[in-house]
């Protein structure tokens, strides 16, 4: 599969490809799946789950982000059928969604509610700061829909004095879950 390419800056990082790989592997997309992302930014996530699943719901409250999506959408070799849409979550979250992932903390509580309420079979949510972390894990566990807490870290090498050096990325937690059946998870069993 060719990798995502991100020619437009939304001024904010995407979701580095590595944790975009844990992600897709969390959610197990198949060409028959409505993916829904909250948060597009760069479009990153939306590419790569436009490469697995069927169709795609993506939101953004920002306008100048939203386009950056649609541009970096365009540079990118995509078949799913995309809907872009400019609307902070909950509001424009589709009722009929099979995953959905969370890309930041605005709104999380609702966009949970709302995912229950809609019964989201596969859920994930990135965060990168410790509290947000913690506050987002009660929430998750609070409506049952807990599998997993994920943390990773990710380093790259580079050259240093002839040699190789690492420079690591800020940490990712990673919480996986959904509202149907709790005991059925994405990797084949084990929580």
């Amino acid at each position: 599969m060719s990798r995502v390419a991100l020619p437009h800056d939304a001024k904010a990082g995407p979701t580095k490809s590595e944790v975009r790989a844990v992600l897709l592997g969390k959610l197990g997309l198949t060409p028959t799946d409505h993916f829904v992302e909250v948060g597009s930014c760069t479009g990153a996530v939306t590419i790569a789950a436009a490469r697995r699943a069927g169709r795609i719901t993506a939101l953004e409250r920002k306008p100048e982000r939203l386009a950056v999506t649609e541009r970096n959408l365009a540079a990118n070799d995509v078949t799913a059928d995309v809907e872009l849409r400019e609307a902070e979550a909950p509001d424009g979250l589709p009722e009929d969604a099979d995953a959905l992932f969370l890309g930041g903390s605005r709104n999380y509580e609702a966009v949970l509610d709302h995912a229950v309420a809609t019964g989201v079979d596969r859920i994930v949510m990135n965060v990168s700061r410790l509290e947000v972390a913690g506050a987002a894990t009660a929430a998750f566990r609070e409506r049952d829909l807990l599998d997993e807490v994920v943390q990773f870290q990710v380093s790259h090498g580079y050259e240093l004095a002839g040699a190789t050096s690492f420079d690591s990325q800020n940490p990712v937690y990673m919480l996986v879950g959904g509202a149907s059946d709790a005991d059925d998870t994405t990797d084949g069993g084990a929580p």
